[in-house]
């Protein structure tokens, strides 16, 4: 992953500036509205989602979750069925998952381009990967009652909704379309669409967030052996790079590429065009970080593998 050159990481130095302010608004008025222009002074503990639909959608699959390890655990003993550090990488992704759109973030998010972007990394980078590793499928049919369960796999097979999920989860499938999605979503024309509307707003997340499942869900899924284990680490490097480019893109840039932040310029530490740079950073350094990690751990698996088959093998 390339290196940020010297000028580019000023705005951290601004940012802490301008985060602790963000953070003391906790309990203080702020700018807390989606639409922008059609600003108002609620302190920002009240300026979460207020979506009904979607915190009871994030509320029943939690419950569902919550309530099917229960009934694993119960009857087969703790860790059966869905060992203890899956059940805790679903709930951690739970959790973040309502932090990155439910939480105060998402308003920030219409006033800074770099909180914009954390929100996206929470997202993409923190949430997607924790919810598939904790293998929540087994705890959400579990969470059902049990008249329901036999009909529920009926109509995903009958739907085609396995065949669809099994078609884009494919590495490569879901390698493009995250590829694609993130890119596209952050042409100025459709980004700043998703700050001005709420309903593009949300469907530039449950984009993000259901190409993020499927990318890291290929990357992950048991099966494929070795073979497998390769793939996903050259899939997870060139994602590394490529979100890298875009990062240094919006860094380097000398002209700002939403207008739309413009206007909250002067509401604090940074100018518009140091927001942007500060969010290209974030997706530039911290989320290149994550993939690049992510691929190291799987090149180690995969090295132990080879080891493991050539001592194992005749000959060997």
């Amino acid at each position: 992953m390339p290196a940020p050159p010297p000028s580019a990481a000023m705005p951290w130095l601004r940012c802490l500036r301008e985060a602790l302010p963000v953070l003391a608004a906790l309990a203080a008025p702020m700018v807390a509205a989606h639409a922008v222009g059609h600003a108002d002074t609620r302190p920002l503990w009240q300026a979460w989602a207020p979506q009904a639909w979607l915190w009871a959608l994030w509320l029943t699959v939690g419950a569902l979750a919550g309530l099917g390890i229960a009934r694993l655990w119960r009857g087969a003993g703790v860790g059966a069925g869905l060992r203890r550090w899956e059940a805790a990488g679903f709930a951690l992704g739970w959790l973040a998952t309502g932090a990155a759109v439910l939480s105060p973030l998402d308003a920030l998010g219409e006033q800074r381009f770099w909180l914009h972007m954390v929100q996206h990394e929470v997202l993409m980078l923190v949430a997607a990967p924790l919810l598939v590793l904790g293998r929540p499928l087994a705890a959400l049919v579990w969470g059902l009652p049990q008249r329901w369960r036999s009909p529920a796999a009926r109509w995903t097979r009958q739907s085609g909704l396995q065949a669809l999920v099994r078609v884009l989860g494919a590495p490569l499938t879901a390698w493009w379309l995250h590829a694609v999605v993130l890119w596209a979503w952050h042409a100025p024309v459709l980004f700043e669409a998703a700050v001005r509307h709420d309903g593009v707003h949300d469907l530039q997340h449950l984009s993000f967030f259901i190409s993020a499942l499927l990318f890291w869900w290929g990357l992950f899924q048991a099966g494929g052996g070795r073979s497998r284990q390769g793939v996903a680490v050259f899939y997870l490097f060139t994602t590394a790079l490529h979100t890298a480019v875009l990062g240094a893109l919006l860094t380097m840039s000398e002209r700002l590429w939403y207008p739309v932040y413009a206007a909250q310029a002067a509401h604090g530490g940074l100018s518009a065009l140091e927001d942007q740079q500060l969010g290209g950073l974030i997706m530039w350094v911290p989320g290149g970080v994550v993939y690049m990690v992510a691929a190291l751990v799987l090149f180690a698996r995969w090295m132990d593998a080879a080891r493991t088959l050539s001592t194992t093998s005749p000959g060997g």
